[in-house]
């Protein structure tokens, strides 16, 4: 196949779903942003219309890209990353400040936010990476570089603070599984969070004992630690072969005595006011360890989310007929929340559709990935389905009450600029990657 006729070789299906999603959020958005006395859709003084410069714009851009050699995005991947950091840190210092975060960039009436272009940069950055023949990321210092690819737009964008966007990165970790590394850091990982949101909530939580009076459940949670760690020590002893024995044992030792510090510094971590008061709140209501008076005072927008998803019922109030929607009860509705708009007004049918296109989409993505001959284009394509993944996942979760409200976009949905042009991107790339798949791309 030429290089000349890979745009005829295009994935249509993902193409197709991409479609869809825009004109739901396009939809969604004039509904949420909705004006009687402003109802042309072409209005580009209201949100919905502002929206459809950016969908027009992003289907421009995506025009071009599936107009350009693949091997163009492996070329430029170092670029693209060093431009983006390079934005990163520029936000820091010209950057304008929305709702506690410096991560703008003012052009005009118009702002863009480099985080969005951050989580594309490092698909492809990363994507040159481990595209390299030979590269081994089970070697320690390979591993090393992938994750400190990750870790400086992470680390920068932390310090505007945006940790929704930051929090997205923990994607990379399955394109990294899926290239070799170890699983065990990866149960690590889901182990520390685990410990850390169990030893959270012992913490807020006391009881009474004899001679010591009120005490820190925290301190319950720890002997059960040490009991857990002797009792896996037990079963190792009388089950594994000797010569294992001794380096499991060190294993157990070493595990026990990290998690105890790890436990009590989160614990200290949240009761020393280094934590943002904002950010506290939001944990301490997700884990439901919120006093009573903070709960209505903060916990606003996730009673109202949950009250709009709730009055949907099974079909829906009908399009632009939610009052929740309509009359602008749940903040950030067109942005953030806007999944609650779809709910109350298209209920649970058209909720279960818009998850069901996003599942199909994600699972496509992979699909395409496993078919790649290049290790540059399925580590992309791996990338970006999780970075889908994560912001669906959380993003829904969030709105349902599963997950902390960090303000994180629902791809191709939310209202916004910058995350459409960047999840276009994402896509079009790597739909013209797929289309040149025989032809060697990376290195």
């Amino acid at each position: 196949m030429s290089r000349r006729n890979a745009i005829l070789n295009i994935d249509w299906i993902t193409l197709l779903i991409y479609f869809l999603l825009i004109f739901i959020g396009l939809i969604t958005i004039y509904s949420t942003n909705y004006n009687i006395e402003s109802t042309s859709i072409f209005d580009f003084k209201m949100e919905y219309g502002k929206q459809f410069i950016w969908i027009v714009a992003s289907l421009t851009i995506v025009f071009i890209v599936l107009n350009i050699e693949g091997k163009i995005f492996s070329l430029f991947s170092w670029p693209i990353f060093g431009f983006v950091v390079f934005l990163l840190i520029l936000v820091l210092i010209l950057g304008k400040e929305v709702h506690g975060n410096k991560a703008w960039i003012a052009i005009g009436s118009f702002s863009l936010q480099p985080a969005e272009f951050a989580k594309l940069a490092t698909s492809l950055a990363l994507a040159k990476y481990l595209g390299v023949k030979n590269r081994d990321i089970t070697k320690i210092d390979q591993r090393l570089k992938a994750f400190l690819i990750i870790l400086i737009p992470v680390g920068l964008v932390m310090l505007q603070p945006d940790t929704g966007s930051a929090l997205v990165a923990a994607a990379f970790l399955f394109t990294l599984y899926r290239e070799g590394m170890n699983g065990a850091i990866l149960l690590v990982g889901v182990s520390s969070i685990l410990v850390g949101v169990l030893a959270i909530v012992a913490s807020y939580n006391y009881f009474s004992f004899p001679l010591l009076g009120e005490t820190s459940l925290l301190w319950v949670f720890l002997v059960f630690l040490s009991l857990l760690s002797f009792a896996i020590w037990w079963v190792i002893d009388k089950t594994v072969i000797p010569r294992k024995r001794k380096i499991y044992k060190r294993i157990i030792i070493f595990s026990t005595i990290i998690s105890i510090f790890y436990s009590v510094g989160i614990s200290s971590l949240m009761n020393s006011g280094i934590l943002k008061f904002h950010h506290q709140t939001r944990i301490e209501l997700l884990l439901g360890i919120a006093d009573e008076k903070l709960v209505q005072r903060y916990d606003y927008n996730m009673l109202m989310s949950k009250s709009a998803i709730g009055s949907g019922g099974f079909f829906g109030k009908g399009f632009n007929n939610g009052p929740m929607t309509r009359y602008n009860f749940v903040p950030e509705q067109g942005t953030d929340f806007i999944f609650t708009s779809i709910a109350e007004e298209w209920g649970f049918l058209g909720s279960f559709v818009v998850v069901v296109l996003f599942m199909v989409f994600i699972l496509r993505i992979v699909f395409l990935a496993e078919r790649q001959k290049s290790t540059f284009s399925r580590v992309y394509a791996y990338s970006i389905a999780g970075i889908f993944f994560m912001h669906i996942l959380i993003n829904i979760g969030m709105v349902i009450g599963l997950a902390p409200v960090i303000g994180i976009p629902l791809p191709f949905i939310s209202y916004g600029g910058s995350s459409l042009l960047s999840f276009s991107i994402m896509i079009a790339i790597l739909i013209r990657l797929d289309a040149e798949r025989y032809m060697k791309i990376g290195g």
